[in-house]
């Protein structure tokens, strides 16, 4: 153990430099200065600020605790959705005199602390709707030196400014020529129609068909369609749930021209008329579910239908069809216990193509159009409770379809015609004039129908494509409004179904096409 030595601990001395250094350590620890917070190359900042020039984005990297964000003569021109959500506590941001052209429907969501926006001298032409509806507690909106376009993209801001406590310095139009220099705090709501509507494809029916009616027995819609094509009058049916129209059941129809549904003492009959093999009626038997052939109708009298009109007078059921034949005769038929009966020879030897029935001013009137002469008016007696001829539409020296509509105290006739312009007529008392002609060679149907107090017509041709009308209440006429993909339509035809309200475009050459009108907010 001799040769050993004791290990020994450090000496005083070095204890002595290694606490200095330590303290030494603590004092320069002390004396650093702190941390400068991320500040992008274009910005200058301190802890709540930040000051940027030329950059090409909405900086990223600054400090969550900003307040007050400037951007000036950015070099971007679209401040995109979520921009400075970032930066929560943003309490002040200016991004005036810049190239913004587009801001993002979502771009200030997250600035609830946000009270001070200035938007001003940039390109500015519109705003997305509700932009500043995040800003729940913004004090002061400067947009001034923009070009706002005060169409009825603008709409919303004219309400917003009308109900904010935000203080906005007075902003004026560039666009259009109307309200140009017009302050935007000041334009009347009225002033924006910004209400339109539009005929949309529904749904396509993958057959021809040539006419269409839609009618209401035990509580369901249903529709009738004339098939030659399949030799069938087919009925479908609306499928509330689906909101679309299914098929139901067939009447075999080797020629069918016209369906005419008829409900009777809420009994269902159909008339379906034919080119050829007869025309005869169908009754619905709701115990069997089938249709079952009631009864004839007069081959000799109705040699080639060209289309089927129904209608009540004082309590009593008729219908009447149009003979386009040379040698038949347009005839009229009466509901009589158990039957449909001959109640009337009509308008003979005259090639008649369509019929309207027009119950106004208590004086029920049948128009039978012709394409041979001028469309000839029947007033019902009631002494005779027959029609009598009353007068011709002398304007129109042929037609191919009849049609009327009123507006206001006024009556209308619209009448297509195959060569020649199809017209518009009001009635004057004693007399049609003429209103409109309207461009439709190869015109074989239109209708007019109203759908929600606007008034359309649905114009044909097998030609070109279907032209639809609005009605200008302020001009009286007709204005051109939509054109629709259908070609050679045999007839139109607005139906209702639900909230949906439906236009069918029946088809000579192709599918049968189904439109939705849509009412579409340009202000949204």
């Amino acid at each position: 153990m001799a040769g050993l030595r004791a290990r020994r601990g450090p000496g005083p001395g070095l204890l002595a430099l290694s606490a200095l250094g330590f303290c030494l350590m603590l004092q320069v620890s002390a004396k650093r200065p702190p941390k400068t917070p991320p500040c992008p190359p274009s910005c200058s900042c301190t802890r709540d600020t930040a000051f940027c020039v030329d950059s090409k984005a909405v900086p990223r990297n600054l400090p969550s605790e900003v307040i007050s964000l400037t951007l000036v003569n950015a070099a971007f021109s679209e401040i995109q959705d979520g921009a400075f959500s970032h930066l929560p506590l943003l309490q002040f941001l200016l991004l005036n005199s810049n190239k913004f052209t587009l801001i993002g429907d979502n771009a200030f969501t997250g600035l609830s602390h946000l009270q001070y926006l200035s938007l001003a001298n940039n390109n500015l032409q519109t705003l997305p709707r509700d932009i500043f509806r995040p800003l729940d507690i913004l004090n002061d909106l400067d947009l001034r030196g923009n070009s706002l376009n005060c169409d009825c993209k603008v709409k919303w801001l004219v309400e917003w400014l009308a109900h904010t406590n935000t203080t906005v310095a007075p902003i004026y139009c560039a666009s259009p020529p109307r309200f140009q220099e017009h302050k935007v705090q000041d334009l009347p709501l009225r002033e924006f129609d910004c209400i339109t509507t539009d005929f949309v494809l529904y749904q396509t029916l993958s057959f021809p068909a040539v006419s269409a009616e839609p009618f209401l027995y035990s509580s369901d819609l249903y529709l009738a369609l004339a098939q030659p094509g399949v030799s069938a009058c087919t009925i479908l049916k609306w499928d509330y749930v689906e909101r679309q129209l299914r098929d139901y059941d067939r009447i075999p129809a080797p020629s069918a021209v016209h369906c005419k549904p008829m409900v009777v003492d809420s009994q269902l009959y159909v008339v379906v008329a034919q080119l050829f093999g007869g025309s005869y009626i169908y009754h619905w038997d709701p115990n069997t579910t089938r249709f079952t052939k009631l009864q004839d109708i007069d081959p000799q009298r109705v040699r080639k239908p060209n289309d089927l009109e129904a209608f009540r007078i004082d309590g009593d059921w008729y219908f009447a069809v149009a003979d386009s034949s040379k040698a038949g005769a347009t005839s009229l038929y009466r509901w009589h216990q158990n039957g449909f009966y001959s109640h009337q020879a009509l308008h003979p030897w005259h090639r008649d193509t369509d019929l309207e029935f027009v119950d106004g001013e208590g004086k029920p009137r049948l128009i039978v159009s012709s394409s041979s002469q001028a469309p000839v008016i029947y007033q019902w007696s009631r002494t005779q409770k027959q029609f009598v001829a009353q007068g011709e539409v002398t304007q129109v020296p042929d037609a191919q379809a009849v049609k009327h509509f009123r507006a206001g105290r006024d009556s209308y006739l619209c009448l297509s015609r195959y060569i020649g312009d199809s017209k518009i007529l009001r009635w004057e008392g004693t007399r049609f004039s003429e209103v409109q002609a309207l461009p439709s060679r190869g015109s074989l149907a239109l209708q007019p129908f109203l759908v929600g107090g606007r008034r359309y017509l649905a114009l044909g041709s097998d030609f070109s494509f279907t032209q639809i009308y609005q009605w200008d209440e302020g001009r009286q006429k007709f204005v051109r409004f939509q054109e629709l993909a259908v070609q050679a339509p045999r007839a139109f035809c607005y139906m209702p179904a639900g909230d949906a309200q439906l236009l069918l475009a029946p088809s000579f050459k192709g599918q049968t096409l189904v439109y939705r009108h849509v009412v579409v907010d340009l202000s949204a």
